[in-house]
C-alpha cells in the first residue's frame, strides 16, 4: 500500500504553462490527502482490491490509472508462512565453516586414534618377536610354571588320543550302519522269496525273521554308538577346545610379559638420567599391566583344567559303560538287556526314515 501511495504521489498531475513554468500547486490539499491515506493504511491495513496500477507517465491522462478490481485473475491471499521464511535468518558462511571444521576435527580424531593403535600394535609385535627369537636361540629367559606346563602337555596328549577314539568310533558307526542296511535288504529279499517259492517258504521265512530281528537290534546298537560319538565329540571339540583357546591366550600373555620384563631389565642396566628415568617409569607401568594379565590368565587356565578333568571323568565314565553294555548285549543276542541299556542311559532312537528330508525340504 505504501508503494501505491508513493506511486500515486509521483504520478499526480503537475500543470505546466506554455512557457514551461510550473503553476501553483494546491500544497495543502495534497498533504492532507497523503496524511489521510497513511492513517487509513495504519488503521485498516492494505486493501489489494482498491489499489491502482499506473500505466501512464507524467502528465498522462486520468484514464491511465487502472483499478486492479477490473483485472481478471486469481485472488491474492496472505500466507503467514512466507513471512516466517523471510524472517528466518539464512545460514551464513560462518555456520558452514563451523560445520566443516567440526567434521574435520572428528575425522582427524579418528585417524589419530587409529594411528596410535597401529603404533602400539607395532611396538608390541616387535618386542614379542624379539623375545621369541631370543628364547629360541637361547639368549633370553622365559617364565616357566612347571606344574601348569605339565598339565597342559597332558591335556594336549589326551585330546589327541580322544580324537583318535572319535575317529574310530565314527568309522565303526559307518560300517555297522552299512551292515544293518544290508541285513534289512536281505530280510526283505527272503520275505519276497518265501512268498514266491512254496517249496522253500518255511526256510526263507525263518531267515527273513532272523535278519529283521538283527536289523532291529542293530538299529538299537547304532543309537547307543551314535550317542557315544556325540558325547565324545562335544567333549573333544567344544570343552577341550575351549580350554586350549584359553591356554593359547595364556601363552601369548606369557610371551608379552617376558618381552616387557626383558625390556625393563635392559633399561634398568643403562644410565639414570632424566630421560632414562621417564622411559624406565613407562616400562615399569607396561610391565605391571602385562604381569597382571599374565597372572589372571594363568589363574583362568588352572581353574579350567581342574573343571575339565572332573567333567572328562564324569562324561567318559557314563559313555564307556554305555558302550560296553550295548556292545555286549548285542553280540550276546540279548535283546532285552540291550533295550534296558538304552533306557538306563536315556538313549532315544530315531524313528525309521527320520534322517531323510521331508517333502517340503526337498522342494
Amino acid at each position: 500500500m505504501a508503494d501505491s501511495i508513493m506511486s500515486k504521489a509521483a504520478t499526480m498531475e503537475i500543470p505546466i504553462n506554455s512557457n514551461g513554468d510550473t503553476g501553483s500547486l494546491p500544497e495543502d490539499d495534497s498533504l492532507e490527502q497523503v496524511s489521510r491515506d497513511l492513517q487509513q493504511v495504519m488503521v485498516s491495513g492494505p486493501n489489494l482490491n482498491e489499489t491502482s496500477i499506473v500505466s501512464g507517465g507524467y502528465g498522462g491522462p486520468a484514464g491511465g490509472i487502472i483499478p486492479t478490481s477490473s483485472i481478471k485473475g486469481p485472488a491474492v491471499r496472505f500466507n503467514p508462512e512466507y513471512l516466517d521464511r523471510r524472517r528466518a535468518p539464512a545460514a551464513g558462511p560462518g555456520s558452514t565453516n563451523h560445520n566443516t571444521n567440526s567434521s574435520e576435527e572428528v575425522t582427524r580424531g579418528v585417524a589419530v586414534e587409529k594411528l596410535d593403535s597401529v603404533k602400539k600394535w607395532g611396538i608390541n609385535t616387535y618386542k614379542c618377536t624379539k623375545q621369541m627369537f631370543s628364547e629360541r636361540f637361547g639368549r633370553g629367559s622365559r617364565t616357566v610354571d612347571l606344574e601348569l606346563e605339565a598339565q597342559i602337555d597332558v591335556l594336549r596328549d589326551t585330546k589327541s588320543k580322544y580324537e583318535n577314539i572319535l575317529r574310530l568310533a565314527t568309522a565303526l558307526t559307518s560300517h555297522f550302519q552299512s551292515m544293518v542296511q544290508t541285513q534289512q535288504a536281505l530280510g526283505d529279499t527272503f520275505t519276497d522269496l518265501s512268498q514266491k517259492s512254496p517249496e522253500l517258504q518255511d526256510e526263507f521265512g525263518y531267515n527273513a525273521e532272523t535278519q529283521k530281528l538283527l536289523c532291529k537290534n542293530g538299529e538299537s546298537l547304532l543309537g547307543a554308538i551314535n550317542f557315544f560319538v556325540s558325547s565324545v565329540d562335544t567333549l573333544v571339540n567344544k570343552t577341550m577346545e575351549d580350554t586350549l583357546m584359553t591356554i593359547k591366550l595364556y601363552e601369548n600373555a606369557r610371551l608379552e610379559f617376558d618381552a616387557y620384563r626383558s625390556d625393563l631389565e635392559e633399561l634398568s642396566l643403562g644410565p639414570r638420567d632424566a630421560a632414562a628415568m621417564v622411559r624406565i617409569e613407562m616400562a615399569q607401568h607396561e610391565y605391571q599391566v602385562h604381569r597382571d594379565k599374565y597372572e589372571r590368565l594363568r589363574s583362568d587356565v588352572t581353574i579350567k583344567l581342574k573343571f575339565l578333568e572332573e567333567n572328562k571323568v564324569k562324561v567318559m565314565h557314563k559313555q564307556l559303560l554305555l558302550f560296553h553294555n550295548a556292545i555286549s548285549a548285542y553280540f550276546a543276542g540279548n535283546q532285552q538287556q540291550l533295550e534296558q541299556t538304552l533306557i538306563q542311559f536315556n538313549v532315544k532312537l530315531k524313528p525309521p526314515g527320520s534322517d531323510k528330508p521331508s517333502w517340503l525340504e526337498e522342494q
